[in-house]
């Protein structure tokens, strides 16, 4: 285990210098690179490190380890490998939000990122408390249910929206597809504390996964309080998708790729699962986001690629079992 939090420490820091040198705009030289860094280069080329590129590779760790840590832990939660971040309905509240303040023509930075982390937060709660009230033996498939009820109807809420307003159309979609382009640092500011304590909350309560894994009579066997354990970390996971989707936009698949991916190489225990998912999730959301902005004269939205590895994914998944 040791060995692979090293290598995976390792290459965390080759492809952050990857994505620091190589980028839309050209490619920096290992020269113009180290002046960057030490402060003598030209005033274009330290804009686009702090300006565009710095702030775009934290956002796309920001928001792969925020989204990996929470499938990680929704799949504990439901004990199915097949659970992730959405479930709760984040995602599609998250669209309703941003989708709004386009149609309503005040769709700046800042108003699309509030409403689209508000309106997941409220999406979450209320799928939350429709889980509760529902009378099933197992509130985990009551929440999961209602999760499902719910983001369908938001996602056609959203698709109501975009037909009313065809004049933000392509905005409110492109949004939907997910993508880390125009990065700004406010938006770090934003997702950062809430990356880190929640990610951190997740760590600390890697054990409380193990025994939720072996189902909620042993948890509770073992000292763990299941119902208030599930509540805090259905809004820890809550927070940390939300704030994800609101810089980011729905970019999917992420949460079963990378934990699944660690799974393979490490197996179930979640005190060794968590912390390789959340290191592997800092390389690979890197690397696709900047597959995103070099593979065409424009930019393909991130989750789209990370849709396009999800199918093949599944597939796997079905022909190991």
């Amino acid at each position: 285990m040791k060995r692979l939090i090293a290598s995976l420490t390792a290459l965390n820091i080759l492809v952050a210098l990857l994505c620091l040198i190589v980028g839309s705009s050209g490619v920096f030289g290992v020269d113009v690179f180290l002046r960057v860094v030490s402060g003598v280069a030209k005033e274009s080329d330290v804009s686009i490190f702090f300006g565009v590129r710095l702030p775009r590779l934290i956002l796309a760790m920001i928001v792969g380890a925020s989204l990996s840590a929470s499938g990680c832990a929704m799949q504990a939660l439901f004990r199915n490998p097949l659970a992730e971040p959405y479930v709760l309905g984040v995602a599609s509240g998250a669209s309703v939000g941003a989708a709004i303040v386009y149609v309503l023509g005040i769709a700046t930075m800042s108003n699309i990122l509030i409403s689209a982390f508000v309106f997941a937060l409220l999406t979450s709660f209320t799928v939350y408390k429709l889980g509760s009230l529902a009378r099933f033996r197992d509130q985990n498939y009551a929440i999961l249910l209602a999760g499902i009820a719910i983001a369908t109807t938001l996602s056609g809420l959203t698709s109501l929206l975009i037909y009313f307003s065809a004049q933000s159309m392509h905005k409110v979609v492109f949004w939907i597809m997910g993508s880390l382009s125009n990065p700004r640092w406010e938006e770090v500011y934003f997702s950062l504390p809430i990356a880190f304590f929640g990610i951190l909350f997740l760590l600390l309560n890697s054990w409380n996964f193990n025994a939720l894994l072996l189902g909620e009579e042993h948890a509770m066997a073992v000292g763990l309080n299941v119902e208030n354990f599930r509540r805090y970390l259905i809004g820890t996971v809550s927070l940390l998708t939300a704030s994800a989707v609101a810089v980011s936009g729905v970019i999917g698949f992420v949460g079963i790729i990378v934990p699944h991916t660690m799974r393979l190489m490490v197996g179930e225990d979640y005190r060794k699962l968590l912390p390789a998912t959340i290191l592997f999730s800092t390389i690979f959301m890197p690397l696709v986001d900047l597959a995103s902005r070099i593979s065409t004269a424009g930019e393909i939205p991130v989750g789209a690629l990370t849709a396009l590895l999800g199918g093949p994914f599944f597939l796997y998944l079905l022909w190991r079992r």
